[in-house]
């Protein structure tokens, strides 16, 4: 029983915290991450400075900064043209849904990881990461059903309120 009621205070925290699965990542990660890539510029062959790029990508858009999650999706956006892997267009397909996601645009962040799960339909990462998509989006719209019935019910009680009063007065 008790176990029951753990997991459902857990499931009703993740729902208004927003809780997923998917990582975060602090700033000394991302400092690492370019110091890497600095290093590779000096003369690295060009895979080992794709694979610097490639985590540092993650790194921003995984980041718990804005800024950085911005900065993350430019670097894949920029990169999607001169991909020629699936694989390697997979990955930062599902990066950029990353970072879509964690910037709020979840209808952006959907778009790509259905592009990820046409490459590689049974991959569970992409799978996991479009569920949270849609709980989130779930989760908003009753939110936003909550606030605007909660805002009708308030107009209601003010009008009321007032009709009141004014009866009162005659």
């Amino acid at each position: 029983m008790e176990a029951k009621i753990g997991n459902f205070f857990g499931s009703v925290g993740n729902f208004f915290s927003g809780g997923d699965q998917i990582p975060w990542c602090d700033g000394d990660i991302v400092s690492g991450c370019e110091r890497e890539v600095a290093e590779a510029e000096k003369g690295s062959s060009v895979e080992h400075k794709s694979q610097c790029i490639t985590r540092l990508s993650w790194a921003l858009v995984h980041s718990k900064r804005p800024e950085d999650m911005q900065r993350g999706i430019a670097m894949l956006e920029a990169s999607l043209a001169g991909i020629s892997s699936p694989l390697q267009m997979r990955e930062n397909l599902y990066l950029l849904a990353v970072g879509y996601y964690r910037s709020g645009d979840y209808s952006r962040s959907r778009q790509l990881v259905d592009r990820c799960l046409e490459i590689a339909p049974d991959w569970r990462q992409a799978e996991t990461l479009k569920k949270a998509i849609e709980d989130r989006i779930k989760k908003d719209g009753v939110i936003g059903i909550g606030i605007a019935a909660t805002a009708v019910t308030a107009v209601g009680v003010l009008a009321g309120g007032i009709a009141a009063a004014l009866s009162r007065k005659k």
